[in-house]
């Protein structure tokens, strides 16, 4: 098990490395839900749950890691804790109707801006700015170590589903039940480098175009920084009627100071265009073989999200040993916890019972 010391050298810290400060409190209505057994389970848009939360209660930060975290909590104090992680382009907001749902089932809900996001903020200006998917995922067992948790549900989609996916495959021991939208997204960089078929990659332009110079500097821009992150929006979330204030909401979180070094660096890593750094080589070697998550599982896949991959969750069934339940979502797209709170409330809940 990783621990605050482990933690610490892998880091390059010294001694005293999490001191929490907090400012806030709960809320949250009303969800139940039943343990499912075997994958393939269906669900469809109507079952997306009720929708209306705009704000959470005020931040709390704490000191974890490289960071200060700015984060969301929701639900009794003492109550199981789960930890939702969001993606890009998006932010804790992704969850504001699944926290209370949650939360209204006896749970402590946590939800992390990612470093580079929102309220979170690096606690040194040399801290090279890495968007590797071990630094993440490092940030989160700090972040776990800086509230005192031991072990606690992770659920995340896009970076964040990567993040707990990599945390239930290095630390299982940190993870008692994990939901990951997309299934198995753990990186391995060698296998990057193969071309994907053309409508795939069609659907990756941003990556392609964060490779570039003209990408970066369209990312440090305020305006065009805005517009890309909408359009990305509009065209993976298809059926996703959300209107321009909910978007605002989470393109604050957009003008953090280290957002586009983050996001740049991430997709540049992931494609061999840019070094990740030494301290994390351990992490990516165990994580380029692929290992086997063993915690109890559900996976749920978007119908109408250009990166579900065909095939109902076969494609990746192998890498998950553990208890395990596979969902389809009809009619959603990429943003599944904003899109269908309702559902993913649930896999949540199935996940703890399986």
């Amino acid at each position: 098990m990783i621990n605050r010391r482990t933690l610490g050298k892998a880091l390059g810290l010294g001694a005293g490395g999490a001191v929490a400060a907090t400012l806030a409190g709960p809320s949250g209505p009303a969800h139940a839900s039943a343990a499912t057994g075997q994958r393939a389970a269906t669900a469809s848009a109507p079952a997306a749950g009720p929708r209306g939360h705009t704000a959470f209660p005020p931040l709390k930060k704490v000191r974890a890691g490289l960071l200060e975290i700015g984060y969301a909590e929701v639900g009794p104090a003492h109550g199981a804790p789960v930890i939702c992680l969001h993606g890009w382009p998006y932010d804790i907001h992704s969850f504001v109707d699944v926290a209370p749902l949650l939360a209204a089932e006896g749970h402590r809900v946590i939800v992390p801006y990612l470093r580079g996001h929102g309220a979170t903020r690096f606690v040194s200006s040399r801290t090279f700015r890495n968007g590797q998917q071990s630094a993440i995922a490092l940030d989160v067992i700090a972040l776990m170590d800086a509230l005192g948790l031991e072990k606690a549900v992770l659920a995340g989609f896009d970076w964040g589903a990567r993040t707990a996916d990599v945390i239930a495959a290095l630390w299982p021991e940190r993870c008692k039940a994990l939901v990951s939208v997309g299934g198995y997204l753990v990186i391995n960089r060698e296998t990057n480098l193969q071309p994907l078929a053309p409508a795939t990659e069609r659907a990756w332009w941003y990556q392609y175009y964060f490779s570039t110079e003209r990408g970066r500097l369209a990312m440090e821009d305020k305006a065009k920084r805005h517009d890309l992150t909408r359009l990305v929006w509009d065209t993976v979330s298809p059926t996703w009627d959300f209107d321009d204030a909910t978007f605002e909401r989470t393109a604050a979180a957009f003008e953090n100071p280290d957002y586009a070094a983050i996001v740049i660096h991430n997709y540049r890593w992931r494609l061999s265009l840019a070094e990740g750094e030494r301290r994390y080589e351990p992490y990516e070697k165990r994580l380029a073989a692929r290992p086997v998550i063993t915690v109890p599982t559900v996976t749920l896949d978007a119908e109408r999200d250009p990166f579900t991959v065909p095939g109902d969750g076969s494609a990746y069934r192998d890498r998950f040993a553990g208890p395990y339940d596979h969902r389809t979502l009809k009619g959603i797209g990429h943003n599944v916890p904003q899109e269908a709170p309702g559902a993913f409330a649930r896999a949540v809940m199935d996940a703890i019972c399986l």
